[in-house]
């Protein structure tokens, strides 16, 4: 395994030389060209708006922190369900995310294509740019409606680097539980 360097060694010893020392941003590169991330962003949580099953219009978060030592900015994300009762389905085109967290949103972000695997239930979010490190982002989700069948629901999160052969970090599970309405 090998590190290459954004800036060169040649580059940070020159500026180092003279006093000024700058962060070199490496990325962890294999020999045939797959990029890993130095530190792997964290899940740090996965949320909805609504609880209950059958509910239109509810949102599913996903927030992320991309550590400042991250050695990659973040391309993208795929977010695929691993339990539930039933396949969730999405409104791609409806699909956001911004720096910060669902409650402190501070700037949308521009997104490139959002697509779904209906086969294997994925859905990759590009980010266009890709997410610089040391920033939070959030993505939201919209489902066409909650599921109506009430459970958990397992959600895996993997971030990929930039890179033409990233390797994908599998983050953790988002778990979304939904209730149903009738009572006891």
């Amino acid at each position: 395994m090998r590190v290459a360097t954004l800036f060169g060694i040649t580059l940070s010893l020159a500026i180092g030389i003279g006093g000024v020392a700058i962060p070199v941003t490496q990325a962890v590169q294999l020999r045939d060209g797959t990029v890993y991330f130095v530190q792997p962003p964290k899940l740090v949580s996965a949320t909805t708006t609504y609880e209950n099953v059958n509910v239109w219009g509810a949102i599913y978060y996903f927030t992320i922190n991309v550590p400042e030592n991250a050695g990659e900015s973040l391309q993208k994300v795929t977010i695929t369900q691993k339990e539930g009762a039933e396949n969730i389905r999405y409104d791609l085109n409806d699909t956001r995310a911004f720096v910060g967290t669902r409650d402190r949103q501070e700037f949308r972000l521009t997104l490139g294509a959002v697509t779904s695997d209906r086969k294997t239930q994925t859905v990759t979010v590009n980010f266009e740019p890709p997410l610089t490190p040391g920033q939070t982002v959030t993505i939201a989700l919209r489902p066409l409606s909650n599921p109506s069948i009430s459970g958990v629901y397992l959600l895996g999160v993997t971030a990929f680097p930039v890179g033409e052969k990233s390797h994908g970090q599998f983050l953790g599970f988002g778990r979304l539980q939904f209730y149903s309405n009738s009572s006891w």
